[in-house]
Order: C-alpha cells, then structure tokens, then sequence
C-alpha cells in the first residue's frame, strides 16, 4: 500500500473516531428508551458487518460461490422435510404443556366455586344474606364470649 493511501486511511479513521465520540456524547442526553434502540440497532449493524466479513472470508478461502459456501458452512445442512418437522418437536411440545396447564388450572378454580358453592347451598343461610354488606361487617365483629358458648352448646 503507497504511503499516500496509507495516510488516507489514518485520516479515515481519526475522523470516524472523532464522529463516534461526539455522538457517545450526545446519546448521554437521550431518553431511555432511545438509547435502547440505538443500542439494539448498533448491535444488529455490527453482527450484520461481522456476518458479511465472515461470508466474504469463507467464499475466498472455499473459492466457491456465497451459496456454495454456505452450504458448507452448515447454512442449509441438507435437512429434509422430516427432519425439518422433527425440528418442530420441541414447540409443540412447548405448547401441548402450556394447554395442559392451562387445563389444570381452569378445572382446579372450578372445583375451588363448586365447592364454595355447594357450602352456600346447603348452609341454613340464603344466599342473598351473603350478598348483604351488614352480614359482612357481621361476619367481621368477634364474638363475646357468652356467644360463643351458645354456638359450642348447639
């Protein structure tokens, strides 16, 4: 490389370092949330510029096309639909244990209503007595102790 393209690189690079300073600067003052997608897209342009020099080294190493490179990188691996199906395991197992608990749940809370229910139903109460704001604030008050021992002699 001349001594003159060398020089332009350096001038390059000072220059892209003095933008990215000034910038880190600025993104300081940046609500949260900006700066988060700024971040998450800093991350994906840099894993995007990683993913192409890996591309490009492999192609010139190989000496074979991108696709063919690819192909020997394990980029398609030669799966076939089974073994693509078969990959599809995993998730609707996932999914068959969400239903299941979701089943489970659902059937224990109906178990928990029926059996307040069927307490409600069969107590001496009716059940409008239940929906009464004063049998609550009754319900609340403690017993003396005479009252409790009239309920212990019944």
């Amino acid at each position: 490389m001349t001594n003159t393209a060398q020089r332009l690189i350096n001038r390059q690079n000072q220059l892209g370092l003095r933008v990215a300073a000034h910038l880190d600067a600025a993104c300081k003052e940046l609500p949260h949330d900006i700066q988060a997608r700024l971040s998450a897209a800093r991350t994906r342009a840099v894993a995007a510029k990683i993913a192409t020099q890996i591309q490009a080294q492999t192609t010139h190493i190989v000496g074979q096309s991108n696709a063919t490179a690819l192909l020997h990188l394990g980029g398609d691996e030669g799966l076939n639909i089974w073994n693509r199906l078969a990959s599809l395991l995993p998730l609707v197992a996932l999914v068959a244990g969400l239903a299941l608990i979701q089943h489970f749940v659902d059937n224990s809370r109906v178990d928990e209503l029926t059996e307040v229910d069927s307490a409600m139903l069969s107590d001496d109460l009716p059940p409008t007595a239940y929906a009464d704001p004063g049998f609550l604030q009754f319900l609340k008050t403690p017993l003396t102790e005479s009252e409790a021992a009239d309920q212990t002699k019944e």
